[in-house]
């Protein structure tokens, strides 16, 4: 099986910075996509931003010029440093990962989420 163990999450003032990193690890073969998704109480899971497997990513609107995504494959680890953070940009961020656990078998992972508080 495949684990995702998020950090890097707190309460930060608006207009602040916080970074955030996802590990990957277990029964790992390559990784393919790899992105952050986030979800306030009362609203359903959104994309944030996802990288690809050659470093090429995608930002949602809401968040784009502000945020960005990086990934390290030799650790496995995808990371979202985000600036400038508003009040609305507080949620719970998951992480989320295609791993091809063997060549031709890919799963969809998820982490555990973690909390990103923007208030002063």
């Amino acid at each position: 099986q495949v684990q995702l163990v998020e950090s890097g999450g707190g309460l930060v003032q608006p207009g602040g910075s916080l970074r955030l990193s996802c590990a990957a690890s277990g029964s790992i073969f390559s990784i393919k996509s790899m992105g952050w998704y986030r979800q306030a109480p009362g609203n359903g899971r959104e994309m944030v931003a996802i990288i690809t497997s050659g470093g090429r990513p995608n930002y949602a609107d809401t968040v784009k010029g502000r945020f960005t995504i990086s990934r390290n494959n030799a650790k496995n680890t995808v990371y979202l440093q985000m600036s400038s953070l508003k009040p609305e940009d507080t949620a719970v961020y998951y992480c989320n990962a295609a791993v091809e656990i063997r060549i031709g078998a890919i799963l969809n992972s998820w982490g555990q989420g973690t909390q990103v508080t923007v208030s002063s």
